[in-house]
């Protein structure tokens, strides 16, 4: 952590001692910058004006200074003048620095240059920051410091604060999607006895006055089907789910998920909503449904590809799907599956090991990836024709899963085979969501259900690689007693 400056702490010294409190209080009535700089037209030369933001440069011209202030809308200059301001006021203002926060009256007007600026006839010091901002203003390069400090990433980077501004427009444009469609926003138990929708390793934590370990939800599902059951129809949840795995580029063990249920669907229903909500999000949002992330230019006008998953293992892995000797010989074939457990893996798992490896990185354009195999989707209604394949698709953009869905599995008899299935050891059954089935028992209508992966369809439409330059604190390792001295 940098130290507080010498120079600073002095100016924080003689501010004191001159009466002015360096850490201010309220400054009501301030209009954005945004607003100000349209507000900047021949009609409105001198109209007064209230700003408030951050001090990002500096010039220094004697019996003037112009100084430039910037609030999350942007910048605006400010003209300090002696003989303009008091002179106390002109005085004070030379104990000013960059990163300091003030708030500014005065006229607006645009300078001989055409700078939109506000000519101050008073401001007062808000926030004396006693750290100076990276590099002369330049903003954080480097990456482990900016996802440690966003405060500073955020004010430094402009880019940065947009990408979050742009992240809580989706999510308020995905909720006003769901509910037009007559769907509501519920809220279900972030902790839970038995950790299930999911097949992923969950972070453990205690209740002391329960006594019983607890798990932080690997996803909502059951809780949001147990809702179908008590005749909510359309139901929806953005929520934080929790996964006790790696940590790369595109996993965060802690990410946000919108998952939605929706009585007498099935999957094809839940491709038109995934489809509709985020090619509307590139058009209406991003302002284009032809976008780029990195190299790649992505086309994102509906409708988008279909393509079965078996099909794609053929094309790309060269193999057939129920083909066990032939998968089991390309898996040992794939240098970068050579820790897979082939002797003791089902044909099935192995051959989602060469579909993720062989397949998913070839899927670049918006594509549903359909009819998985069974075996994979303990939660998921069978093909009529094929009852070994699975009515559930995965979307792939720019060659990452994007959503997940299916025709939910309402047969509670089938459901508890399928689990006995999923755990195999009888000594594991204790982790079967018998009340899950017990709800199921009563009669859960055929639905369709979705997720969508908030934090990587946000990576794609801000054209972000990283999934940790979009969520405002990723999870990092214990920083070290020589970073926080850097």
């Amino acid at each position: 952590m940098p130290e507080h400056e010498d120079f600073r702490i002095e100016k924080l010294a003689r501010l004191r001692a001159g009466g002015i409190d360096p850490h201010g209080s309220r400054f009501p009535g301030a209009r954005s910058t945004e607003e100000i700089r349209n507000l900047c037209i021949p009609e409105n030369e001198g109209l007064p004006v209230r700003a408030a933001g951050r001090i990002t440069n500096i010039r220094w011209m004697g019996k003037a200074t112009f100084i430039d202030i910037q609030d999350w809308t942007g910048r605006v200059q400010v003209y300090i003048k002696k003989n303009k301001v008091s002179d106390a006021r002109f005085e004070e203002h030379k104990l000013l620095d960059l990163g300091d926060i003030i708030g500014v009256d005065g006229g607006l007007a645009k300078t001989k240059t055409g700078e939109v600026t506000i000519f101050a006839d008073n401001f007062t010091l808000l926030t004396k920051a006693l750290i100076s901002p990276p590099e002369k203003w330049h903003g954080l390069k480097d990456v482990e410091i900016r996802y440690r400090r966003r405060y500073v990433d955020l004010f430094t980077n402009p880019e940065v604060m947009r990408t979050f501004l742009l992240r809580s427009h989706i999510l308020r444009y995905i909720r006003n999607c769901m509910e037009k469609r007559g769907f509501v926003e519920v809220e279900t138990p972030m902790m839970q006895s038995i950790p299930g929708g999911a097949a992923a390793r969950p972070f453990i934590t205690h209740h002391n006055a329960l006594d019983m370990d607890l798990f932080l939800r690997v996803a909502p599902e059951l809780y949001l089907k147990r809702l179908l059951v008590g005749g909510m129809e359309r139901v929806f949840e953005i929520n934080r789910n929790f996964r006790n795995e790696g940590i790369s580029t595109r996993h965060n063990p802690e990410f946000t998920m919108m998952e939605a249920y929706q009585a007498y669907a099935d999957y094809t229903d839940m491709m038109e909503l995934t489809e509709s909500v985020i090619s509307g999000i590139a058009r209406d949002l991003i302002g284009s449904l032809r976008i780029s992330f990195g190299d790649i230019a992505l086309d994102m006008t509906p409708p988008w590809a279909r393509r079965c998953y078996s099909d794609l293992l053929q094309e790309y892995a060269g193999v057939r799907l129920g083909d066990s000797e032939a998968i089991t010989s390309r898996v040992r074939m794939e240098p970068a599956l050579a820790k897979v457990d082939v002797k003791n893996s089902h044909p099935d798992v192995l051959a989602n090991e060469l579909f993720e490896e062989l397949v998913e990185p070839r899927l670049s354009a918006p594509t549903f990836v359909i009819d998985y195999p069974k075996s994979l989707c303990p939660l998921t209604k069978a093909c009529a024709a094929e009852p070994e394949l699975a009515q559930r698709f995965e979307l792939y953009i720019a060659g990452m899963e994007c959503a997940n869905a299916y025709s939910e599995l309402n047969d509670p008899e089938e459901q508890e085979k399928r689990f006995v299935e999923q755990v195999g050891d009888a000594d594991e059954r204790e982790r079967i969501d018998r009340d899950f089935l017990d709800a199921q028992g009563y009669g859960m209508p055929p639905a369709g259900g979705l997720g969508i992966g908030i934090d990587r369809i946000v990576m794609i439409l801000t054209n972000n690689a990283s999934i940790r330059d979009v969520i405002l604190f990723p999870l990092l390792r214990r920083e070290t007693d020589e970073s926080k001295n850097e």
